[in-house]
């Protein structure tokens, strides 16, 4: 394994990539960290339960905020899909859909992983042309 980061940016579906939707904060971080290995550097118990996790200086938060995990979830720049994916793979997640799109002109390697919780997440790195 490298010690080159991998995660580059993470944007969110919805409105805020630092608090998404999550019925439980400590099943949040425990598959997160197993799943993505985030680490947790922030939580707070007021006004609601949020955790904020990270990796390479990339941070993904949730909240126990009422709101529709299955309506939420990221866009995540890496690096290196490739490496993305066999990590979350080895960590014994599914990915889903390794295709190709093309957005503004511009070609994406990408895959997709839905967490236990619902929110679904969409890796991507560009294509060099």
């Amino acid at each position: 394994m490298t010690n080159q980061p991998l995660f580059k940016a993470a944007y969110p579906y919805a409105e805020d990539v630092l608090s998404l939707p999550v019925e439980d904060i400590d099943r949040t971080v425990s598959w997160y960290t197993n799943a993505f290995n985030l680490t947790e550097v922030e939580r707070h118990d007021a006004p609601v339960p949020t955790v904020i996790l990270e990796r390479d200086g990339v941070q993904i938060g949730f909240a126990v905020n009422g709101g529709n995990a299955e309506n939420d979830g990221a866009a995540i720049l890496v690096t290196d899909i490739q490496r993305a994916r066999d990590e979350i793979e080895a960590g014994g997640v599914e990915i889903g859909n390794w295709r190709i799109d093309e957005r503004d002109g511009e070609k994406l390697q990408v895959f997709f992983v839905v967490a236990p919780d619902g929110l679904c997440y969409y890796f991507h790195q560009p294509l060099d042309a």
